[in-house]
């Protein structure tokens, strides 16, 4: 759908209340009260700092169409008028808007179509982040639920167990292979079978 073309073309003033800077510029709109106060770099930064109820905006001349706008734009910011010393203005007029309504409205479109895809990246962003979040837990229910906590080994199982662990624990992979128990009488400890048994202890070992 075709954008309207817009009904009023002015230029205006826009002044600091607290420090008397001004800015310069032209505006095309088709509500009077929108609220505009400028664009410019200086002067988006000092509305940052003061707020907006301490400037004000004057409306110096209509225009009938885009094009006379920015030639009376182009008359009225000149390099004088930047080097005053209380101009918020960095540049000529003509130099930074746009040439005619037409490539207004193709600045506005191709600013609209960032503005939804930076929001479709965030929405990816957000909806990747819920996807990762809910994976994780859904693993983190599955181990809870197939794990063994709770659960107890049939007798079946225990016999299997005891076979496995049996036949791990044979010959050399036994972590008692080589070694024998001896006895003072009071303690028992372990000493290899190759080893001299110190006097006074003797094999086997005291039963607590």
């Amino acid at each position: 759908m075709p954008r309207k073309i817009k009904c009023y073309h002015y230029l205006y003033k826009t002044t600091n209340l607290i420090n008397h800077n001004y800015y310069y510029g032209m505006h095309s709109t088709n509500n009077l009260n929108d609220g505009y106060l400028g664009s410019g770099k200086k002067l988006r930064y000092s509305i940052r700092k003061y707020g907006k109820e301490n400037f004000k905006i004057e409306i110096l001349e209509f225009y009938d169409n885009r094009d006379e706008l920015i030639k009376a734009e182009i008359d009225l910011i000149t390099s004088n008028l930047i080097n005053e010393t209380l101009c918020m203005n960095l540049r000529v007029g003509g130099s930074g808007g746009f040439k005619d309504e037409e490539h207004q409205m193709k600045c506005s479109k191709a600013g609209n179509d960032r503005l939804n895809e930076k929001r479709k990246d965030i929405d990816f962003k957000d909806n990747w982040i819920k996807k990762i979040s809910n994976k994780l837990k859904g693993n983190k229910n599955n181990l809870n639920s197939k794990g063994f906590s709770g659960k107890k080994h049939s007798q079946e199982s225990k016999i299997k167990i005891s076979e496995k662990l049996s036949e791990i624990q044979k010959g050399e992979n036994n972590s008692q292979f080589g070694t024998c128990w001896i006895t003072n009488g009071y303690e028992n400890k372990k000493i290899k079978k190759n080893e001299i048994i110190p006097e006074g202890w003797e094999l086997g070992r005291l039963k607590k």
